[in-house]
Parts: C-alpha cells; structure tokens; sequence
C-alpha cells in the first residue's frame, strides 16, 4: 500500500471520513455513505440519505463543498418517477447545506440504494478524531436514540403517527448547527452515532483514545416510544450484532432493563453527534447548542482513565 505523508486520516485510524493535507492550511475531507430505503417516501428517503452521508464531514469539524449520488435502481421493473424523488430529496438538503451537487453514478441493481460521496475542507490544525477524548471531559449527544428501533416498527406497520414523524424529522435534520457550535466553544473529540449505535461508536472513542467512559443511562436521550416498541420485539438485527461485537468491553448496571441495552446498541441512521468537551466547556457547549435549536442535546457521561477500554454504564448518574 502506497505511504503518503500527507495522508491526516486513513485505513488504518478508525474515524469518520478520511482526511487529506493539501497545505499547512487546508485538508480534504472525503466520505461516502449509502444504503437501503427506510422509510416509504422516496422523497423522504433521499433526504435522510444525504443528512447521514453528510454527517461524517460535520462530526470531524468540517465544512462540506461537493457532493456525488451513488444510485442503485431497479430501472426496468420500478417507475423512475420514484428515483426522481429520491433525487430531489437529496438536492432538498444539499441546498440546505449549501454544498454542490457536481455529479454521480447509476448502476442496474434488483434493490433501491441511495447516498452520496461527499468532499469537505478543513484546517488540519482543526480536525477533529475519535482519539483525543481525555480523563475529565463531559460527553454531550445532539440527538435522541431509538432510529433503528422505531423503523424496524415502521416496517411492520405498527408505529404511531407521532413516531413516524419524530424520528423522521430526526434522520432528516443536519448535524451542521451542532458542528458550527462546537467549533466555536471548542472540544477534544467528536464522532457521529451511526450504525454501531451508541455504544459500538463510544468503544471506538475509548479504542482510538485509550481511555475509559462512563455513561448515565437516565440521562441519555431517546425517543418516548423506542422503549414501548423495544418491549414489543421491534429489535433490528444490527443491535444484536453490534451487543455480541461490544459486550466485552461494557460493564452494564445490572438494574438496567434489556430495551434500555437494546437502545444503547441500536443501529442509528442520520444520528447525532457524539462529543467529548473539558468539563469547564460542558455548561457553555451545552447551552449553545440549545440556543441553536438542539433541543434534545444533552451531557450523558464522562471520560475516565481507568479501566482504558471499558465503558461503563450506570442506571442513574
């Protein structure tokens, strides 16, 4: 494999998006993320899609530019109307998120697939990794959990009006407020809670970090109806995966219920951001992100030096 000194962040570090030195004063930032509809909107669909595929360009402390759709449709057996929307959705946020949209690429697929690769900028003196937590910090998360929960319910048609349309608004809402402020106040680590849910992407930090993390499950945000749908079985396949991956290295508070677990672990599409700030930053990021519109942000743990690798996490903080 090609060594490159210019290379800030690549295979072998395991962050967010992979980062690129052009000078002493500017880095690229790349990333790409796609998946599977799921929701049953195409238009909604493809707004999700790209908030989550522009999420790693914000969790690192960039700024997003461009940005190509990587298609797969089923042409020959599905209306291309529906592919339309799916577009349009995507170009919906783009906009927003005042990135270009410079092209992309369609392949023939038996199953819808829809994302973006996405280009940013930053300063290398100012990325932000998984590795740099450190003993003392608060951790703040910007958005609810249960996503994989409450869409695995969606799928069985069993999910409330309300929601559908909670975690909805969720998945589609950018991280750039959230990253905007935190460079402003200023923090040691960021990640974005995505597949491995909450847990699997903490036990990331702690990896790259070589630290210890304390979580206080009654203070970490969620979705009112993730635990009721939890309770009923609405369990993604992906949490379980991410629990037998994880589990040694997590110490449970054994007064915690089996759906608050299964929430910790749930797979998460478009989710917030993870962030380790020093403790006398917390209150001020906190509030900041308030003020922004982050309503649901909240401080959910702390980084501890000992033991390094383990999260732990108790019922009450």
């Amino acid at each position: 494999m090609i060594k490159d000194p210019n290379v800030i962040v690549g295979l072998e570090d395991i962050d967010d998006a992979g980062v690129y030195r052009l000078s002493d004063s500017l880095a690229l930032i790349q990333t790409i993320d796609y998946f599977t509809p799921i929701v049953d909107d195409p238009y909604t669909f493809g707004q999700i899609a790209a908030a989550n595929a522009l999420s790693d360009v914000y969790a690192m402390g960039g700024k997003p530019l461009t940005a190509m759709n990587v298609v797969c449709f089923p042409s020959k057996t599905m209306d291309m109307e529906v592919l339309r929307k799916i577009l349009e959705g995507g170009l919906n946020i783009l906009r927003e998120a005042q990135v270009v949209l410079i092209g992309g690429h369609s392949i023939e697929d038996k199953e819808i697939k829809y994302g973006l690769s996405v280009t940013g900028t930053i300063h290398p003196d100012q990325i932000l990794t998984k590795g740099n937590a450190t003993p003392g910090d608060k951790l703040i998360l910007t958005k609810p959990l249960g996503t994989g929960i409450i869409n695995t319910a969606i799928k069985a048609k069993m999910a409330s009006e309300e929601a559908i349309a909670q975690v909805t608004c969720s998945m589609k809402t950018l991280n750039k407020d959230a990253s905007a402020v935190i460079q402003t106040v200023g923090v040691n680590a960021c990640t974005d809670i995505t597949g491995f849910g909450l847990l699997g992407h903490t036990c990331e930090v702690v990896d790259a970090s070589n630290v210890g993390i304390l979580l206080y499950a009654d203070a970490i945000p969620m979705f009112p109806q993730a635990i009721t749908y939890a309770q009923s079985g609405f369990v993604p396949g992906g949490t379980q995966r991410n629990k037998k991956y994880r589990e040694r290295q997590i110490n449970l508070d054994p007064n915690l219920s089996p759906e608050i677990t299964d929430i910790h672990f749930d797979p998460q599409t478009s989710g917030g951001l993870l962030i380790s700030v020093p403790s006398a930053k917390a209150d001020t990021l906190l509030n900041k992100l308030k003020e922004a519109g982050i309503q649901h942000a909240a401080i959910i743990g702390e980084v501890v030096s000992d033991p390094k690798g383990v999260i732990g996490v108790r019922s009450q903080h």
